[in-house]
């Protein structure tokens, strides 16, 4: 949604540049940006980019070795052993490579360790090949007289495994920073999209008709105090919504914060029909998770398991520290899933479920855990298990007119 209508505003756009004649095949700008986009193509094919610098690279190699043997006075015929020595190197990076896949992403000690006797050993081989291919056709009394010879050989081979090495290291950890960085735009994208979604359900009609529904009966029977501080509640709850940062980590003390503002309203609305029981610990409260994360779920809880009940329900939440986890339970009293091994589907009410998932998925990948079971007797219960963090990530500000809007709405 968030991503679509600037696309279909540009459209227009498109269409007048395809008839415009810098657009036109010949152009150079556009033949630029179509090799920009087969080079991004190819580096995000890691398969593909790899055969194509392997190959590319070795075949530079043998070229090069080769001239620089006719540029000594070798005849043509110095191609065979430059053939053997190339297929020899190509070989054996191929090991090397082997050996990469399975240290990448272990501890950089190892990686170390066991990389520098690789090379060193792939080094002798390397330079044990090439020195009897050289003695196939020249130099055949090489084994009497030419440790020098074999030697020199070794060190100009290290270099280049050391070199090939490097780059395969180089490039890899490239891919992964541009896959990372990919990672946090489609996050950023998720947290805005997840931003406006909690928009949708705080400012919905029905919610906002409600909240000043039950502000005017308060001020119809003179309760004018207990109004007061419920329009002071409603602002407080709009000025946290607009002026929040999507992106910025907050703490589960300052997320409750969040949720009795909401909560406020709607026990006005709900009175002894709405139920709350939360037990977080002192340790859980200093952790930090996404912000508005757990706003969508109560609020799901409410709509589904306390509204729909003529005695309303229990909304219950429990967060404690688990080793290196924070564990979050909400568990609420109502009808409860069909079916508790998928999410819902957005016309169930799965949209808060399925918004909540997505935004894990994308924030902590597989290093957490969204479960849905059925709670004891009735009713839903949602865990969430997050990576624990204790230190806030300080977003910066918003723009001075998301604050000014959250002060006027607030006013």
């Amino acid at each position: 949604m968030i991503m679509s209508w600037p696309l279909a505003l540009c459209e227009p756009l498109a269409r007048d540049a395809t008839r415009n004649p810098a657009a036109r095949k010949g152009d150079p700008l556009q033949f630029s940006n179509h090799l920009d986009g087969r080079l991004n193509k190819l580096l995000m094919n890691k398969a593909e980019l790899f055969w194509a610098l392997h190959c590319a690279g070795w075949a530079a190699y043998g070229i090069l070795r080769w001239l620089n043997g006719l540029s000594f006075g070798r005849d043509a015929t110095y191609a065979y052993p430059t053939i053997i020595a190339t297929l020899a190197g190509f070989g054996l990076t191929l090991i090397l490579r082997a050996l990469y896949r399975w240290l990448w992403g272990r501890h950089p000690g190892l990686i170390l360790g066991l990389s520098i006797p690789a090379i060193t050993i792939m080094t002798m081989v390397f330079s044990a090949i090439e020195v009897w291919g050289h003695t196939q056709f020249f130099d055949r009394d090489w084994p009497l007289e030419g440790k020098d010879f074999f030697l020199g050989n070794a060190l100009f081979d290290a270099y280049v495994l050391l070199s090939w090495s490097g780059l395969y290291f180089g490039i890899n950890y490239y891919r992964q920073l541009r896959a990372q960085q990919n990672r946090l735009l489609a996050i950023t994208a998720m947290a805005h999209q997840a931003q406006l979604q909690m928009l949708r359900y705080q400012l919905n009609p029905h919610f906002l008709f409600n909240t000043l529904n039950a502000i005017s009966t308060l001020v119809l029977v003179k309760r004018n105090d207990t109004a007061n501080v419920m329009l002071t509640r409603l602002s407080a709850f709009l000025r946290h919504t607009l002026a929040n940062q999507p992106m910025q980590k907050v703490t589960l003390a300052q997320e409750l914060h969040a949720l009795e503002l909401y909560l406020d309203i709607e026990k006005t609305r709900f009175a002894d029909r709405l139920r709350l029981d939360f037990n977080v610990t002192d340790e859980a409260r200093e952790a930090t998770l996404p912000s508005l994360l757990l706003q969508p779920l109560v609020e799901n809880a409410i709509k589904f398991a306390v509204a729909p009940m003529e005695a309303g329900g229990t909304l219950s939440l429990n967060a404690e520290i688990s080793g290196n986890l924070l564990t979050i339970l909400i568990a609420d009293t109502g009808p409860g899933l069909r079916d508790y091994g998928h999410l819902p589907e957005s016309h169930e009410g799965g949209v808060g479920l399925r918004n909540t998932s997505e935004r894990l998925k994308q924030i902590y990948g597989n290093a957490h855990e969204f479960r849905l079971a059925p709670n004891t007797p009735s009713g839903l219960c949602i865990y969430i298990s997050i990576p624990l963090e204790t230190e806030v990530e300080r977003a910066e500000p918003e723009t001075d007119a998301a604050f000014e809007a959250a002060a006027i709405i607030a006013e």
